[in-house]
């Protein structure tokens, strides 16, 4: 597998601009702090180890062009405040930050640099561990099936592959290592709407892997439980607080209820960053909300090739797009951490929290 966000020979940052596929694969190169502040807010770079990683350079960027403490402090809170709900871009600035802090002003844009390095290196082992612990929790799982042989049916919601990452990803790190083993797996692949990353990326992902999939609408997915024909649900989440409680792409809660009334697990793959022990449960987690047009317009391709966007609301409608929601513990079966599997519980993260990395 490829990276997502790596340097070229010249030194300069580069990933994948997101907002085009899957119609068009096109490299930007991130020379500044504002280029990587534009590509998170904008998101062209998205998911929250993603974002994370770019915040990191764009604070290394920062800190190039003025290695004080008034920039050091500016280009945190600027960044921070891109994407406030992924708790990973805040917990990857203040690492950036803990480094060069007691550093003199010659020497930190190395240091900033160099860890921003390591948070990318660490998050393709993580996301890779999280693969591991992942396939074997599935595999039990399907040998526990009983009434259907074939393979094992699996729902994900939004993006959580590899380019919400570094690379592997989260929630489809265990289906990618399920696959390579040649283990049968199907997925059922929500539009996610508003902006679609399910039917956008997450079909273009596995569909460059060769997995089996399947792009539904996002209100399909309930009768599909009801009708037996999912065995697990695994999603990728942007916080997890102290309590247990989740929080990812608007959508996840409902999921999780049709989930838990069906019998079917509900699975939330996410690295240790992901957990938030200072904030205390979901309603503490704050709830980005994005522009009404992502609500209001759909992009995509006609069939002479050409690209188009189109109104689907009428003119004057009132529009509220909030980004995330909020999956209380108790719908949770299990977190899947790159330090192993969990209960969604203040007991069950304060273990894997305090667990060494494996």
């Amino acid at each position: 597998m490829s990276r997502t966000l790596w340097t070229d020979e010249q030194g300069v940052v580069r990933t994948i601009d997101q907002t085009v596929l899957p119609f068009e694969r096109r490299e930007i190169a991130l020379r500044s702090p504002d280029d990587c502040d534009r590509a998170i807010r904008e998101m062209q770079v998205r998911g929250a180890p993603l974002i994370g990683a770019v915040g990191a350079y764009g604070l290394a960027l920062a800190l190039r062009a003025d290695p004080s403490d008034a920039s050091l402090e500016h280009a945190c809170e600027r960044l921070a405040a891109a994407r406030p709900t992924a708790v990973n871009l805040r917990w990857a600035l203040g690492r950036v930050r803990r480094r060069v802090a007691a550093a003199p002003s010659a020497r930190r844009a190395a240091l900033a640099w160099d860890e921003a390095g390591r948070i990318c290196d660490e998050d393709v082992a993580c996301n890779e561990r999280i693969g591991t612990h992942g396939a074997r929790l599935l595999r039990d799982l399907a040998a526990r099936r009983s009434g259907r042989a074939g393979a094992l049916q699996l729902l994900t919601h939004c993006n959580a592959g590899r380019i919400a990452t570094v690379d592997y990803g989260t929630a489809l790190a265990p289906i990618y290592r399920l696959h390579a083993e040649g283990f049968p797996v199907h997925v059922w692949v929500d539009e996610t709407r508003p902006r679609n990353q399910g039917a956008a990326l997450t079909a273009w992902e596995l569909a460059e892997r060769g997995v089996a999939h399947t792009v539904i609408a996002d209100n399909a997915g309930g009768l599909l439980m009801m009708q037996g024909r999912v065995d697990a649900v695994i999603v990728g989440c942007d916080r997890v607080a102290a309590n247990g409680d989740v929080a990812n792409k608007v959508g996840t809660y409902l999921k999780a209820l049709a989930a838990r009334d069906n019998g079917v697990p509900f699975y939330v793959a996410c690295p240790v960053s992901t957990i938030d022990p200072d904030t205390p449960d979901g309603a503490s987690i704050p709830i980005e909300e994005r522009a009404a047009r992502e609500v209001t317009h759909l992009s995509g391709i006609l069939d002479d090739g050409s690209r188009a966007t189109v109104r689907v609301v009428p003119a004057g409608s009132a529009v509220a797009n909030p980004a995330f929601d909020i999956t209380p513990a108790r719908l949770v079966t299990a977190l899947v951490t790159e330090r192993g599997v969990c209960d969604a519980s203040a007991g069950g993260l304060r273990a894997v929290l305090e667990a060494d990395a494996r």
